[in-house]
């Protein structure tokens, strides 16, 4: 299985998990989990893949499952699902497993279903005497605009950065989607045939987001400098998925709540990577199999511990406590459980690794001030005849 991370704690359970089926199915020699250390991972797979030295299973990213599944790369996993004993399909999310299926059938499975989440640094918005922003979630006044204005207050009083995405670079800019989401907002149409980058809910939301670096409620976006890191407790307001509380001590109080409310209401987003099993490769049956036993009940919930599931019965305060004990039972319920079954996911496209490049090089000017209508006219201008193909 080709894999994203090197986490040793992540392959020492995916191995733990290998070892039990291969104490079952003798046919089977081995399995290895091999990361791919390319700084751009789905260039070096499919580099692999296209270069005859082909995985027998791979984990994918959300932004490119419709490539790999509309391309043939991977192999339908539907029967052998169905039909393994004891797995229940039907106890998988269908929020979780719309992107991955096509036609009925499911061409992976969605191991990491890690909805979007804001930490806030009670100890800052003290020190700069602002409100407990927790007891205004459920109300109209939790939105991006109220939180905006007191992490430009954050700036102005301590100093310290006020609202910050850190996934968000000029190269990542989908992962400002749990922002634009509540915009209304989206890169393409549902079947990404059509730019919509310049119509007006993109166009206000990343005027928005203009003026708050400008007024400091954001960092400014640079090419070299990371963002401010919310571990350290310089950061009042972070943007961030379950994984980032492991990083998290007691140094400072801090908080965990859902996504604010945007012009368009809230919504809830998700980040998803999925393992499917290469068409090519030479063992197709045995690492379908493999996979219906990796991804089964039993396992799912021990993938759990770093991976947020994508089955209903595992989407519970026991499962969910186990994976992120620093959670209270309060935020993951509010943050995770209650957000999950309708979130939607980050932007993906059949042709994704061809157009994200084109978005980003045309969306540079609006990080340094520049027109954002002209810019994302421009993004759709270059965008469009690869999206339309």
């Amino acid at each position: 299985m080709a894999v994203w991370s090197a986490n040793k704690d992540h392959l020492a359970l995916f191995d733990k998990i290998a070892e039990g089926y291969l104490a079952d199915n003798s046919e089977v020699n081995s399995i290895t989990f091999e990361t791919i250390t390319n700084q751009d991972y789905i260039a070096g797979l499919t580099t692999r893949i296209a270069g005859g030295n082909v995985p027998d299973l791979a984990w994918i990213p959300e932004a490119n499952a419709p490539e790999f599944i509309q391309s043939g790369v991977l192999a339908d996993l539907t029967d052998t699902f169905k039909s393994a004993d004891g797995y229940n399909l039907d106890d998988l999310l269908p929020s979780a497993t719309a992107l991955w299926e096509k036609e009925g059938a499911l061409y992976a499975y969605p191991f990491s279903n890690s909805p979007f989440a804001m930490y806030v640094n009670r100890d800052i918005l003290k020190a700069a005497g602002q409100p407990d922003v927790s007891a205004l979630v459920g109300t109209s006044e939790y939105t991006w605009d109220t939180i905006a204005d007191i992490a430009a207050a954050v700036k102005a009083t301590t100093g310290n950065s006020g609202l910050v995405v850190p996934s968000f670079s000029p190269t990542t800019w989908d992962n400002l989607t749990p922002l634009w989401a509540s915009w209304g907002a989206a890169p393409w149409t549902d079947d990404s045939t059509s730019c919509t980058f310049s119509k007006p809910a993109m166009v206000d939301f990343l005027s928005w987001f203009q003026t708050q670096t400008d007024r400091g409620a954001m960092p400014a976006v640079t090419t070299v400098a990371q963002n401010p890191v919310f571990a350290t407790g310089n950061v009042a307001f972070s943007v961030a998925q379950l994984s980032a509380s492991g990083a998290l001590d007691d140094s400072f109080e801090w908080d965990f709540l859902p996504l604010p409310a945007g012009p368009d209401g809230k919504q809830g987003v998700i980040g998803q990577a999925g393992i499917g099993v290469v068409a090519k490769s030479k063992h197709v049956d045995a690492s379908t199999d493999f996979l219906a036993y990796f991804t089964n009940a039993v396992n799912s919930e021990k993938l759990a511990t770093y991976f947020p599931p994508s089955r209903k019965s595992l989407m519970n305060i026991e499962t969910l406590s186990a994976a992120a004990p620093k959670l209270s039972e309060g935020q993951i319920q509010s943050a995770i459980i209650d957000v999950v079954p309708d979130a939607t996911v980050k932007a993906s496209s059949p042709v994704y690794s061809r157009v994200t490049g084109l978005v980003s090089s045309a969306l540079d000017s609006v990080w340094t001030g520049g027109d954002v209508a002209a810019a994302t006219s421009a993004v759709c201008n270059a965008a469009q005849p690869v999206l339309g193909r």
